[in-house]
């Protein structure tokens, strides 16, 4: 009895499958590898070019100049509190939102939920928006991180689709049980939107910690309440536009590193130190995230 030959076609599909995916790796984890490298070469070598995924004059200057001046750690911990209390806070209100305007039984969750959908496509402008913070006495004001961005139409759309595709029968077991809308919602609710509110919290998350236009508009003023990513944002135009060291711009005197520290290097020195602590936290919530996000887009 002869028997079958194995069939090549797995085996074809399965090796450029792999193909594709390792040169995919490779071509987006280049660039951070690039500059990494670049971070950690000497500025006044790093101008001639050929740097790839290892330093060829290996120094720690770079990062010396960004931190030279002790303002970078306390901007550092402001960033912290901000992204960590405006994430907290928008999670929960916006959840609440999105479990109001989930409810069949509201009669208003329809108007309500046009009025929402209505503040992503139209605004009165930055103007306005600038002279509303004034009256509400915000400027140079901690909570000026925090208050404007409470709410986020497009995070309580994809909650309260998420909400809606939970079974409703968990929702009326527990309304015969004797429990209300607050325990229904903490005691439910919260608990089974575990991966779409890790979702919304990474999105929350880099948003908050990304942001600098805010402290250039509303708290540029008041030192005390400059974040991380304004500081290195100065940093790096004063770098950039003095061809100076980044120390040097910010009055320190550094005077042996002036050739080792150029707007280069500090570019690259500046990406890393602002995108290393998102790095740190994205692994712990990555494996809610492309859940999360189908779970929250799609409604069967």
């Amino acid at each position: 009895m002869r028997t079958k030959a194995p069939r090549l076609e797995p085996a074809v599909f399965h090796t450029f499958n792999a193909a594709v995916m390792i040169a995919l790796a490779v071509v987006t984890l280049y660039p951070f590898l690039n500059t990494l490298a670049v971070s950690f070469n000497a500025g006044n070598d790093t101008i001639r070019g050929g740097i790839y995924l290892w330093p060829r004059v290996w120094t720690e200057q770079n990062y010396r100049a960004i931190f030279a001046g002790g303002t970078i750690f306390h901007a550092f911990w402001v960033s912290v509190a901000r992204t960590v209390l405006s994430t907290v806070l928008s999670l929960f209100l916006t959840s609440m939102l999105a479990y109001t305007v989930s409810r069949r039984e509201y009669v208003l969750r329809k108007p309500i939920t046009i009025v929402i959908v209505l503040t992503m496509y139209f605004n009165a402008g930055l103007i306005p928006f600038y002279f509303l913070i004034k009256d509400l006495h915000l400027l140079n004001h901690f909570l000026v991180y925090v208050v404007p961005g409470l709410i986020s139409a497009f995070n309580m759309i994809v909650i309260r689709t998420y909400m809606q595709t939970l079974p409703e029968g968990l929702i009326e077991s527990a309304k015969v049980d004797g429990a209300g809308d607050f325990r229904t919602f903490f005691s439910i609710i919260l608990p089974l939107c575990q991966p779409v509110l890790a979702t919304v919290a990474l999105f929350v998350a880099v948003g908050q910690w990304n942001s600098w236009f805010d402290t250039f508009l509303f708290a540029s003023s008041k030192q005390s309440l400059s974040t991380l990513q304004y500081e290195l944002m100065k940093l790096l135009s004063s770098s950039m536009n003095s061809n100076s060291s980044a120390a040097v711009a910010n009055g320190a005197d550094l005077g042996a590193a002036r050739n080792l520290v150029t707007p280069m290097s500090i570019r690259a020195s500046v990406t890393i130190a602002a995108s290393l602590p998102i790095l740190v936290v994205y692994p712990f919530l990555q494996k809610y995230f492309v859940h999360g996000l189908q779970l929250g887009s799609v409604k069967e």
